[in-house]
């Protein structure tokens, strides 16, 4: 029997079996290999997107749990190494982090006593902002899938549409009949993939969103944190 014959004999009857609703799932395992093929991509894309959604959310968190407790330790005053005794532990936090550099330089590089040097303070500044560009390059990881994936899903879906209307016509070809039973459950199996890449393109695109929103408030809290640390560290000094 032609392809086109045994596509619409295999479709047809879902209609009759769903007169009260649409059969996606009976339209999907009706559906020929091509079609299969790019619905199993799309699913790919979905579950790996919303797993780095689901890694990013508690990666977030944590990192937003810890940086307030780190803050409410830092505003509390005290010595440097005093605090970084107390914040050993916060793994997560990105201003602990940036704090943890700049006291490793300091270390280092003691300022001189008689008051700020120039010098110091731009390497203090340097470590700082290279701290926070690996922390923000740690926290952006794996959400460029998210925009891959907002971006490329609905074509690959309309790459299936496209191609499951052409063997949809390529049936009504076949047989020689052009009646709304002919091809309208073809044209439904095949809208089901442009379906299927909007379902995985629209939460993708709300989580990359999210994600960089806040990744932007991260960024903004470590400018703040870089210039409190180095006007703390002129402050002992001068």
């Amino acid at each position: 029997m032609p392809e086109g014959v045994a596509y619409h004999s295999s479709v047809l009857p879902l209609l009759s079996a769903s007169q009260s609703g649409l059969d996606v799932w009976g339209l999907v395992m009706s559906s020929g290999p091509m079609a299969k093929f790019v619905l199993l991509v799309l699913l790919g894309f979905s579950v790996a997107s919303w797993g780095i959604m689901a890694e990013r959310w508690r990666a977030f968190s944590r990192a937003q749990r810890e940086s307030d407790a780190f803050l409410d330790r830092f505003k509390k005053g005290g010595g440097l190494a005093a605090i970084q005794d107390a914040t050993a532990k916060l793994k997560d936090s990105p201003l602990a982090h940036l704090f943890r550099a700049a006291f490793r330089e300091i270390s280092l590089n003691p300022p001189p006593q008689e008051g700020p040097d120039p010098e110091t303070v731009s390497a203090l500044d340097r470590v700082l902002r290279k701290s926070a560009s690996v922390q923000v390059t740690e926290l952006e990881r794996s959400l460029g899938f998210l925009a891959t994936t907002a971006g490329a899903t609905p074509f690959i879906g309309l790459f299936g549409t496209v191609w499951g209307i052409m063997n949809a016509f390529h049936g009504i070809g076949v047989t020689g009949t052009a009646s709304l039973q002919a091809y309208a459950p073809g044209i439904a199996e095949a809208l089901v993939a442009t379906a299927a890449g909007l379902a995985a393109a629209i939460p993708a695109l709300i989580g990359y969103n999210h994600f960089m929103r806040q990744l932007r408030l991260f960024e903004a809290g470590m400018d703040e944190f870089s210039a409190d640390m180095i006007h703390r560290v002129l402050g002992r000094r001068s």
